[in-house]
């Protein structure tokens, strides 16, 4: 297990025993409203930062602090606008979670032992601050939904940034790419295809599920879970994968079916609703030298139609452009229908096609690095992270070379810039006054924290003020406070 895992598994442990002594350890550090914030709350979201690779640093936790008495505000808002998350978001939620944490140690049972619970007492423990986050982050989106900037907005933030702070941007690129993927045969395909059979025939002989998936399944993040896929709706899997997840009854396992991913066989945990709990385990068909020589003759051919004016009987062109030539022939579903475009991984909400050159793949990079504006490369061998092997036709669309930022070569990412700074803004700005309206308290031991400053609601504003160092007194409700009047 990964030394990371272990410090992790560590962290959330002693947060558990920690929680258990509650009783005796914790008290009241924030009244916000009707609301309270105990320092195991705040512990809690210390040891996380913690355990992310954060430096020790106490400061941390007045910003820690800020942030919880900033989601009371926002879930109590959210009551009176009645923003609710339903039933099942939260519960997906909470079922990834745990896949991320079971992945780290090692699997369910290592997870319960670093615990000191079962998976279930934990899941019960943690959705309702999962619940409060996700009603909190849904608020947040409800405020600022109508938020826009216009051209004028986003002039208006460039000529507010001085001129000597602007920033400079590294050279970027537009590139686009064809994929050719080395594709079975059908007689290829059979011995994998035979594997999941007798696999399958093994769990309906009474083996072991779970056993079967973490010793033979090749799908690297539910092997380890024995093939469990948590709840899931439709839309996450492949349509394959779907009709039969959500065509069997509970307990059910599927027939051998094929996917994009390989062969597959699944069985039904449990259907909740439009939701449903499966396992599975997956067989993938190793590439043969073969299946590569098929698809680098392929994207010989189309690499033939797009530089020598050779007639495409299929598309009924001569000499296609290519984004008419990446819809029709790439096998990446991701670029195929953007023009064959490649996206900025850091920057996919606002589909740019604009990537800092020392961003690209590495193997990109180093054909790009040798081309012209408007050229196209021949059929080049490309091996992705997962060691999977495809030819692809590269094309350079743009160049532009690194710059201080302006309006004219930069207008997507300042608009963004400014888009985020009127999001803060408006943020900011009804904190300030649901602050000034909500009664707020907070224990001297955080009041000097410099995110906290001003946060308190002033003594001489509050008929009753609570103790809120003292974990036994019951918090003021907003009822029973009187705001200053602004």
């Amino acid at each position: 297990m990964r030394k990371f895992g272990i410090a992790v598994l560590s962290i959330l442990l002693t947060i558990s025993i920690a929680k258990a002594q509650t009783h005796t350890l914790d008290k009241i550090v924030a009244v916000v409203g009707g609301s309270i914030i105990l320092q195991s709350d705040v512990e809690m979201q210390y040891a996380n930062y913690l355990a992310q690779g954060g430096a020790p640093n106490e400061a941390i936790k007045g910003q820690v602090l800020q942030g919880l008495i900033s989601q009371k505000i926002l879930t109590a808002q959210a009551v009176i606008d009645s923003i609710e998350v339903k039933d099942d978001e939260v519960d997906n939620e909470v079922d990834r979670r745990l896949r991320s944490s079971e992945s780290r140690a090692g699997g369910q049972d290592k997870l319960e032992q670093f615990l000191g619970k079962s998976v279930i007492q934990y899941k019960d423990e943690i959705r309702p601050e999962i619940k409060e986050e996700m009603v909190a982050e849904k608020m947040k989106q409800h405020i600022t939904e109508k938020t826009n900037v216009t051209p004028v907005d986003v002039e208006a933030y460039f000529d507010r940034i001085p001129k000597d702070s602007l920033p400079t941007f590294n050279k970027e690129v537009e590139v686009g790419e064809i994929v050719f993927q080395p594709k079975l045969t059908k007689d290829e395909k059979q011995a994998y295809k035979q594997k999941a059979e007798d696999l399958r025939t093994r769990v309906k002989n009474g083996e072991d599920f779970g056993t079967l998936a973490r010793l033979y399944s090749q799908d690297p993040q539910s092997a380890i879970e024995g093939g469990d896929l948590g709840f899931a709706d439709r839309n996450t899997y492949v349509k394959e994968f779907s009709a039969w997840a959500f065509r069997l009854k509970a307990g059910e396992i599927s027939p051998v079916f094929e996917t994009d991913f390989g062969f597959h066989f699944l069985q039904v945990m449990e259907r909740r609703g439009e939701q449903v709990h499966v396992r599975h385990i997956l067989v993938i068909p190793a590439i043969t030298d073969a299946s590569l020589d098929r698809s680098k003759a392929k994207a010989d051919s189309v690499y033939k139609i797009l530089t020598d004016s050779v007639y495409d009987r299929k598309l009924g062109l001569r000499k296609p452009t290519f984004s008419t030539a990446a819809a029709f022939y790439s096998d990446n579903r991701d670029t195929k229908f953007n023009g064959g475009m490649l996206l900025n991984a850091e920057n996919v909400d606002n589909r740019s096609t604009f990537i800092p050159s020392d961003k690209l793949d590495p193997q990109v990079a180093l054909v790009v690095d040798t081309m012209k504006v408007g050229e196209i490369s021949n059929a080049q061998l490309f091996t992705s992270s997962d060691g999977k092997k495809s030819y692809r036709i590269l094309y350079l669309r743009t160049v532009i070379d690194a710059h201080k930022a302006n309006l004219k070569q930069d207008f997507p990412k300042i608009k963004a810039a400014a888009f985020n700074d009127k999001i803060n803004r408006t943020l900011s700005e009804w904190f300030e006054k649901r602050r000034k309206e909500t009664y707020i308290r907070i224990d001297p031991q955080y009041q000097n924290y410099k995110e906290l400053k001003g946060w308190a609601t002033p003594v001489s504003a509050i008929v009753a003020v609570p103790d809120a160092a003292d974990s036994s007194t019951t918090p003021a409700s907003p009822a029973t406070t009187t705001p200053v009047k602004q």
